[in-house]
């Protein structure tokens, strides 16, 4: 039982528009970081740069607020040379997917131990409105005042294809759900990739208002929980069943079809296909949008290798130590 609270992790007063999603994440992880119940001191809160970077400014914790792009290889060389050390990463779609892209993938691939949180509004707000790299196609923006013509990035495809272990998902607005992903992503060791849906009120308001609501989620979302069927509707009436390489949508009691006729979520399944095509729901075909643990799978962690590494090394050579390096070469006294 932890012996801190939400307070405890709080510090400043947020600085960022009425009603962004920002505000709802940041008590979230307050939360969640009361509920985990590692010393402030013992945690470090890493970002590169737009709105929702600004969140170390409000932690107190360790943070470090860095240039755009570069939160990943910042919080990668904060956890390898500080093992002990729980280290958050913070980015926005923008910051996270465009300019850092590469140090997002090389991330997962190498599956260092951090908890890597993507806040994904889907434009670049600190900037003033123009289209990121999960805007829609067809998005218009003030970069793209006809409409994007590029197809976006959906984070979870990107995850998987560097093949990494963790992915789980939440709104901003469901405080539960976001917390209870945050704390499982803290529980997996290694690279765990969380993205948040949420809404930037002045240049993209609207744009997950599916499920921005408790009753949009009771119609438009399923909480996917490892060991349990893949059900959801207002009232548990729909479950997701296979079909051949897919899946569909069944409602229960029609045709025959019972509880026991519904997919098992698997979160720790190696093989990602299922939960990939759950993680890529939702986006205007019928099905509903995934929320929860998609994926959690145990791998050997790139943090843990490297200090292992280390100390073989360290075991077969006959100097551990600058000190002891010089003294195995020729060693003159002068007087």
């Amino acid at each position: 039982m932890s012996n801190y609270t939400a307070n405890d992790y709080k510090k400043g007063q947020p600085r960022w528009c009425p009603g962004c999603g920002d505000h709802f994440f940041l008590a979230s992880l307050h939360k969640a970081m009361a509920e985990i119940g590692v010393d402030p001191w013992n945690t470090a809160v890493i970002s590169g740069i737009g709105c929702s970077s600004r969140l170390p400014h409000y932690m107190a914790t360790y943070g470090m607020n860095t240039i755009h792009g570069r939160a990943a290889a910042i919080a990668t060389g904060c956890k390898v040379a500080n093992p002990d050390l729980t280290v958050w990463q913070v980015s926005g779609d923008g910051d996270g997917l465009a300019i850092g892209g590469n140090h997002f993938i090389h991330a997962n691939r190498r599956n260092i131990n951090l908890n890597m949180i993507l806040l994904n509004n889907r434009i670049y707000g600190l900037t003033k409105g123009q289209y990121s790299p999960t805007s829609p196609r067809g998005f218009v923006s003030k970069s793209s005042p006809y409409g994007t013509v590029e197809d976006p990035f959906r984070p979870a495809e990107l995850c998987f294809g560097a093949r990494g272990h963790f992915f789980a998902r939440a709104v901003a607005t469901d405080a539960p759900g976001t917390v209870e992903i945050l704390k499982a992503a803290y529980n997996h060791k290694g690279a765990a990739v969380c993205e948040i849906l949420q809404n930037c009120v002045i240049f993209n308001n609207g744009t997950h208002d599916a499920v921005y609501s408790k009753e949009g989620r009771a119609k438009n979302a399923i909480y996917v929980q490892h060991g349990k069927p893949l059900i959801f509707g207002e009232n548990n009436e729909y479950g997701l069943m296979q079909e051949g390489f897919g899946l569909k949508v069944v409602k229960i009691g029609e045709n025959g079809i019972t509880e026991k006729d519904i997919l098992v979520h698997d979160a720790h399944c190696e093989d990602n296909t299922l939960q990939l095509k759950l993680a890529l729901m939702g986006n205007g075909d019928g099905f509903p949008v995934a929320l929860g643990v998609i994926r959690d799978v145990d791998a050997p962690t790139y943090d843990d290798c490297v200090t292992a590494q280390i100390e073989e090394v360290k075991g077969q050579k006959k100097y551990h130590n600058f000190a002891e390096l010089l003294e195995t070469n020729d060693i003159w006294e002068v007087k």
